[in-house]
């Protein structure tokens, strides 16, 4: 009735009409199924480049492959309150991050330090957010064998929208590496970035070391990420122990 041309489909204009000029036109225009198309098209483009920017973001976040499947629902829930904390350091994470606050976690061998930290990284991830899990030993030796660039390496860590290094003082006691952990350290603090740490460190030794360089380190820790202690038995030694008893069965030992 109104001389445009109609969707058959959903029955809307695929014509409208504009002035131009003085004169009127009739130029094609997109009827709602159409709209509706592209949207979903868009959609679909936008959701293929966030999996692939989460699957670049996980492969560069975890040096170690094995702790890209360390997630929140591979949780045995052994450590309910652990767990608790750790999403709600997600689901708080824009505070935090803006806080530049992250955690310490410290306590005895095997209790799930490391998981829970990876945890919480590819939760972020999943986010969006860029995020970095490696170790002390691991950054200590790139840096040691770098002929000069050192500083610049350290501060590009800064990138990683929160950066987790594993296993604090397990590294060689050398006054050249304790440099090295003080300006890893540093180098987030002063750019106001949260940091995850986790330690087999008591909370004596963390704030009572006789070491005045360690005690630097500490201290930066301390004014930056919020202790955490993470009781429970030693899992890997439990692991172990099934993995004996499985492979002495299986031999007949």
């Amino acid at each position: 009735d109104d001389g445009l041309l109609y969707c058959g489909k959903c029955n809307t204009p695929k014509q409208c009409r504009i002035n131009l000029f003085g004169q009127e036109r009739t130029p094609y225009c997109l009827c709602k199924c159409e709209v509706e198309k592209r949207e979903r098209e868009e959609a679909e483009l936008k959701r293929i480049e966030f999996e692939k920017r989460i699957k670049d973001l996980r492969r560069v976040g975890f040096p170690d492959d094995e702790m890209q499947n360390w997630t929140f629902d591979k949780d045995d829930g052994a450590n309910e309150h652990i767990t608790s904390v750790c999403r709600k350091y997600v689901d708080n994470f824009d505070v935090m991050r803006d806080s530049g606050k992250g955690l310490l976690m410290y306590g005895t061998v095997g209790t799930g330090k490391t998981f829970a930290a990876a945890c919480i990284a590819n939760a972020l991830i999943d986010k969006g957010f860029p995020c970095l899990v490696t170790n002390f030993a691991r950054l200590i030796n790139t840096i040691s064998g770098m002929y000069d660039g050192k500083q610049e390496y350290i501060d590009g860590l800064n990138r990683f929208a929160l950066l987790v290094i594993d296993d604090l003082a397990t590294e060689a006691d050398t006054e050249y590496r304790n440099e090295i952990v003080f300006n890893i350290i540093d180098s987030r603090y002063r750019a106001g970035l949260p940091l995850i740490v986790t330690t087999n460190l008591t909370a004596q030794e963390l704030k009572q070391s006789a070491d005045i360089k360690k005690q630097r380190i500490y201290s930066r820790l301390f004014e930056r990420c919020i202790p955490l202690e993470v009781k429970g038995v030693d899992r890997r030694r439990e692991r172990l122990k099934d993995d004996f008893k499985a492979f002495s069965e299986m031999l007949g030992l």
